[in-house]
């Protein structure tokens, strides 16, 4: 129940702090990512804040040891590039640039819905339905439930 009750409330202040900050505005965040034209720098300091309090984060969970709700920390254990990860990454970033919406931000503006971030979120369910059940033998990324201990 503590588990549950520490992730609603991490994923409210997620979303509340992407209200804030206006990551689900798509204009804003397109207006951030057009360097070239009439650039709006202001989401460089959300995303300054987001790396330091992350950072802080991680600095001290290896303190720690062990997590407070958990058995242990659930760090990923690859550290390499491949094309896979590239590939994805490249995606994900012009799906980004093309429509000002990623994934985290799509879910919290659903609740204020207006009709593009509705068809962004159906289109972004049925490309993870789709991978889901993609043939065995099609090229995908397995799923890894690797990870890392922290103390070890």
């Amino acid at each position: 129940m503590r588990t549950m009750i520490s992730a609603f409330a991490s994923g409210l202040l997620f979303g509340l702090g992407l209200i804030v900050s206006q990551m689900v505005n798509p204009a804003k965040v397109l207006g951030f990512l057009d360097i070239m034209g009439d650039w709006d720098p202001s989401l460089a300091f959300v995303m300054g804040g987001a790396v330091m309090m992350s950072a802080l984060g991680y600095w001290f969970a290896r303190r720690r040891g062990i997590p407070v709700l958990a058995a242990r920390h659930e760090i990923p254990a690859r550290r390499d590039l491949d094309p896979r990860l590239i590939a994805g990454a490249a995606l994900f970033g012009i799906g980004w640039g093309l429509v000002g919406l990623c994934p985290g931000p799509a879910l919290v503006a659903l609740t204020f819905g207006p009709h593009d971030v509705v068809v962004f979120a159906a289109a972004m369910i049925a490309g993870m339905a789709i991978f889901r059940f993609m043939p065995a033998g099609w090229p995908r990324i397995a799923l890894r439930r690797e990870s890392l201990s922290l103390d070890g």
